[in-house]
């Protein structure tokens, strides 16, 4: 624990105003080579931290310093975490989820926003954040009507000096609006272009209304995309028609629909980013994760029995404190035995926006290479 926090509160009764200064100085929750303070200050019966790490428990209690408002709690953590987290605060029959008041670093996704607790060492990446010397990639909208779901809307992102007597490489993006908004996807394309980490290339960026249908191996979802979208970015754009110019990505179920496509349909991906796949199999073990994954589990049984070459040249990564890991890591070898191209990534994070938002610039790069990276090749 913080040592100047430790007097304080070996002082008894507790100096609110001494307190006050100590907050005003300090960055909440306290961080520290060996691990992280979280503090709360607050009338309640109880307060907990609902922490988002597969093996610890979910609800771990904040203990009141005495005579005060201050609860805290203290764990260790490895340097280099990145974790999200809110409190529950419990006064008397009320019960309420919040973010962390002092906290600052907020972190959204498509059900709201947590609190951000960043382990020593971790900074967000500067690739991902906005760059003016950056020129900018832009959007373009399209509708396209699918023989196989029907009328479906997808934009493009173009990048900077778009140029139409130039062709392309294309990555398929699942979930791209959320890439978009919550991952920083255009300032990742824009930064990586522009520092020529990454060759100029299109994005198509779908969504699914209905994900947990034809996210989890849906064979209508993969024809779609290699039949009815991939044409309809051709007729847009000019594409490399070469398939190892073509990447399939995703993060969680995505990553299942990505993977999905490509074997249902071989050849049509060279390249695929699979984040934090839910690769949920019973060929070994029972299905544990619910009646929504029982399309996964077929799929991902059957691709475990014959995966054939879905793609040649394929990124995965996962966080550690994800119940995921165990899964992505089953992966591996099993890509590998088809002599494929895998690089794997692990990373002290879990299933989250911006644990997959850090991992884009070792996924493209590597599925990618711009002109930079072959000076080092």
């Amino acid at each position: 624990m913080n040592h100047e926090l430790a007097e304080l509160i070996a002082k008894q009764p507790l100096d609110a105003a001494a307190l006050d200064r100590f907050l005003l100085a300090h960055d909440v929750p306290l961080v520290d080579r060996e691990g992280v303070t979280f503090l709360f200050r607050g009338t309640a019966d109880a307060v907990f931290l609902r922490l988002f790490i597969a093996g610890l428990p979910a609800a771990q209690p904040l203990e009141r310093v005495a005579g005060s408002d201050l609860w805290l709690l203290r764990f260790e953590l490895p340097p280099g975490s990145r974790f999200e987290y809110k409190f529950e605060v419990v006064r008397g029959a009320s019960n309420e989820w919040i973010t962390d008041p002092m906290n600052p670093n907020k972190a959204a996704d498509p059900f709201g926003a947590n609190s951000v607790c960043q382990g020593f060492g971790y900074l967000p990446p500067e690739w991902s954040l906005p760059d003016a010397a950056a020129r900018a990639g832009s959007f373009d909208e399209f509708a396209l009507d699918s023989r196989h779901l029907g009328r479906r809307h997808a934009r493009l992102y173009l990048p900077a000096r778009f140029r139409r007597n130039r062709r392309y490489p294309l990555l398929v993006l699942h979930d791209g609006t959320d890439y978009v908004r919550y991952a920083q996807l255009k300032s990742v394309l824009d930064n990586l272009i522009h520092r020529l980490e990454i060759p100029p290339l299109i994005a198509v960026l779908t969504d699914s209304p209905d994900r947990l249908h034809e996210y989890v191996g849906f064979d209508a979802h993969a024809d779609f995309l290699v039949e009815d979208l991939l044409p309809a970015v051709a007729g847009r754009v000019p594409l490399d028609g070469d398939p190892a110019t073509r990447c399939a990505m995703g993060a969680s179920l995505g990553g299942v629909a990505s993977l999905h496509a490509a074997w249902r349909h071989p050849g049509t991906f060279g390249r695929l980013l699979l984040q934090s796949g839910s690769f949920a199999f019973t060929d070994i073990g029972e299905n544990k994760r619910g009646p929504v994954f029982e399309p996964v589990v077929r799929f991902m049984n059957a691709f475990r029995a014959g995966p054939g070459r879905p793609a040649e040249r394929i990124y995965v990564s996962c966080g550690i404190y994800e119940s995921l890991i165990y899964e992505n890591r089953s992966l591996v070898p099993l890509l590998q035995k088809q002599r494929l191209q895998v690089r794997y990534e692990e990373a002290r994070d879990g299933h989250n926006w911006q644990n997959w938002r850090d991992r884009l610039r070792a996924g493209l790069t590597y599925l990618f290479p711009g002109p930079l990276w072959m000076v080092y090749e």
